[in-house]
C-alpha cells in the first residue's frame, strides 16, 4: 500500500549538498561500476512514495502592524489620554482637551478644514457616514454640510459635553482607518496641544519578517505559511503583504524587505506580542514522487548519480536523475525503480 509523508527541509541543507560534493561527503566514489555484485551495504533503506516540500525557516516578529502617529490640532491643553494597549472604536476618544473629549470618526481623509452649513466635499460625506453609524439621523449622507446636518452634529455635541455649535473644526475628531489599539503616549497630561500626542495601530496582531532578499523568490501574497510560536506550537498563517522597497543592511546583517503575515486563528497566538517566532515558507511542493536518503546516492564515473539495488542477496546499480533534496531525501526516478525496492545506505 503506498504511503505518502511529507518531509520538510531548511534551504540551508540544499544549497549544501549538490552536485560534486555528494561524492566528498561520503555518498560514493566516482568509480564505481554500474553492474550487478554480491558485496552487501552495510544498510539499506526503502524506496518511498511522497511529498517532498521544500521550505525556508526565518525569524518574524509577532505584533500590530503597523504604527501612526496622532498629531493633536487646535490650542488648548491635553487634560487626559487613553492608556497603552487600549482598544478603541468609533465615537470612543483618544485624547481630550481642555478636558473636551476628542472622539474617533473613521474613513481616509484626514480634518483639514472647518466643516459647516454650506460645506462641500468627500470630507463632509465620510464624515456624515461616521455621524450615521453613530445613531444620528435626520439628515441625507451626501457631500453638502446641510441645515439637518449641522443640527445632527448640535445633538452629538451634547451628548459629548461639548459646546453645540453645529460645527466641525480640525482637532475635534481624530479620523483613523478603523478601530485601533493605543500604543506609546508622545505627551503628557498638561501639554499644550501642537505636536504628536500617541500612537496607534490596528487591533489585529500579524507577523512581520525581515526577509533576506536572496529569498524573495518564497515569498507571494496569498501563499499559506506556517509559524512556529514560542512555546514550541504551531499556527497557519497567510502572506498579505510583500514590501517592494529593500532596506540596505549594515554591516553583517543582509538588505531586506519586510513580509506582512495574517494569522488566521488569532486565539493561537495566546497572549503573545512582540514576541519572535520562526515562519516556514515553502518554496516548491514535489507530490507523489520516488525519494530515497541522501546517502543512497552513488557517484557514477561518467556522471551523475546511481543507486545501489539490493535484492536476493546480490547488488545492483540503477543510474538515476535527481530531483529535490529535502530534509535528509532525494527525490529519483529510473528505469526498473519502484517503491518498495532496498538500497544501500551508509550505516
Amino acid at each position: 500500500m503506498n504511503r505518502t509523508r511529507a518531509a520538510v527541509l531548511s534551504a540551508v541543507g540544499v544549497a549544501v549538498v549538490g552536485g560534486a560534493g555528494l561524492a566528498t561527503a561520503g555518498l560514493g566514489g566516482g568509480n564505481e561500476p554500474a553492474a550487478t555484485h554480491s558485496s552487501l551495504p552495510p544498510a539499506t533503506a526503502k524506496v518511498e512514495r511522497t511529498t517532498l516540500v521544500e521550505t525556508k525557516s526565518v525569524d518574524g516578529t509577532i505584533a500590530y502592524g503597523g504604527t501612526s502617529t496622532a498629531t493633536g490640532a487646535g490650542h488648548g491643553t491635553i487634560t487626559w489620554l487613553a492608556s497603552p494597549g487600549a482598544v478603541l472604536h468609533r465615537g470612543q476618544s483618544a485624547y481630550r482637551i481642555d478636558n473636551h473629549p476628542v472622539p474617533l470618526v473613521y474613513g481616509s481623509l484626514p480634518l483639514y478644514r472647518t466643516l459647516s452649513t454650506g460645506t462641500k466635499g468627500t470630507d463632509v460625506e465620510q464624515f456624515e457616514e461616521n455621524l450615521a453609524a453613530l445613531g444620528y439621523s435626520g439628515f441625507t449622507v451626501d457631500k453638502t454640510y446641510s441645515s439637518a446636518t449641522a443640527d445632527a452634529v448640535k445633538r452629538w455635541q451634547d451628548d459629548l459635553g461639548v459646546t453645540e455649535t453645529g460645527k466641525i473644526e480640525p482637532g475635534a475628531v481624530m479620523v483613523v482607518p478603523e478601530e485601533i489599539r493605543i500604543g506609546d503616549r508622545k505627551a503628557n497630561v498638561g501639554d499644550k496641544v501642537g505636536g504628536p500626542v500617541l500612537t496607534y495601530t490596528g487591533t489585529t496582531r500579524v507577523v512581520t519578517v525581515p526577509l533576506d532578499v536572496k529569498y524573495q523568490r518564497l515569498v507571494k501574497k496569498g501563499r499559506d505559511v506556517e509559524i512556529v510560536l514560542p512555546d514550541e506550537s504551531t499556527t497557519k498563517g497567510t502572506i498579505t503583504k510583500v514590501g517592494k522597497v529593500a532596506k540596505e543592511g549594515q554591516g553583517d546583517n543582509p538588505t531586506t524587505i519586510d513580509v506582512t503575515v495574517a494569522v488566521r486563528r488569532q486565539r493561537s497566538l495566546g497572549n503573545y506580542d512582540k514576541a519572535p517566532v520562526e515562519v516556514h515558507f515553502t518554496s516548491s511542493r514535489h507530490a507523489d514522487v520516488l525519494a530515497v536518503p541522501i546517502g543512497a546516492l552513488v557517484a557514477q564515473a561518467g556522471g551523475g548519480y546511481g543507486v545501489q539495488v539490493v535484492e536476493n542477496g546480490t547488488v545492483r546499480t540503477v543510474k538515476v536523475e535527481t530531483g529535490a533534496f529535502t530534509g535528509g531525501q532525494v527525490e529519483v526516478s529510473g528505469d526498473g525503480l519502484r517503491e518498495g525496492m532496498s538500497v544501500g545506505v551508509p550505516k
